[in-house]
């Protein structure tokens, strides 16, 4: 009898999100939007919290409907620029060996941001930069479509099934489950509904990245409990 071929188990793949999950730009971003508020005597936390779920020209759409959104959008690019030269802000602990760690051509970036700042920031904190970056510019829908999640797969070759989204905010992981990929939290006290696990900080979900991109374990406890199901605390 001829034993059948053993078929190489399915490569895994990581994407991470950026701005509050490998990055610690939050407050940043913040202050950045406050200024632009106030440039069009705006009020500051209605704009923030508005543009926390947007992307930045449906922000404008919603904020100041009755301006040049591209006015807009270039003042916005002229404060963003300024803080990647010059802001304060640095990499979420343990970001950088994690990073490292990883396979080469098994991970990628997904962010709201444009891939110059990404890049601009990331060499002020001694972050790589993967192959792979989906930006602003490289989609017409921003999360919480999954289009740009599934970009990111299509552009590394490898199926959703095969990959997991690490993010912070509630239109990441949205974006990520849309995508049919496993969505792990992180850097948040609560779990975001939806995530299939949460950790703390990035630090201590470091361990279990390293081990899905691996293929340590992986299997019917990659830790998927379903869309909408509680999350794992660690």
């Amino acid at each position: 009898m001829i034993a059948e071929p053993v078929r190489p188990a399915a490569k895994r793949y990581v994407l991470f999100d950026v701005d509050g999950t490998l990055v610690d730009a939050v407050d940043n971003q913040r202050r950045m939007w406050g200024e632009w508020a106030r440039r069009h005597g705006l009020d500051p936390h209605e704009v923030h919290r508005v543009a926390l779920r947007t992307r930045p020209l449906e922000t404008f759409a919603e904020v100041a409907p009755e301006r040049d959104p591209q006015e807009c959008l270039a003042v916005l690019h002229e404060l963003e620029d300024e803080d990647v030269r010059s802001g304060t802000y640095a990499a979420f602990d343990g970001a950088a060996p994690l990073l490292r760690a990883l396979p080469s051509g098994s991970w990628a970036l997904v962010t709201s941001n444009y891939e110059h700042r990404v890049r601009g920031r990331f060499a002020r904190t001694g972050l790589p930069v993967p192959e792979v970056v989906v930006d602003a510019a490289s989609v017409a829908e921003g999360k919480p479509s999954p289009v740009p999640y599934l970009l990111a797969a299509a552009r590394l070759g490898a199926e959703p099934q095969d990959c997991l989204v690490i993010e912070d905010a509630p239109s990441g992981v949205r974006s990520g489950l849309r995508a049919g990929m496993t969505v792990w939290g992180v850097n948040a006290p609560v779990a975001v509904d939806g995530v299939h696990r949460h950790f703390g900080s990035l630090r201590e979900a470091a361990e279990a990245i390293l081990a899905f991109a691996h293929g340590h374990g992986i299997g019917a406890d990659t830790g998927r409990q379903g869309e909408g199901a509680p999350a794992t605390a660690e």
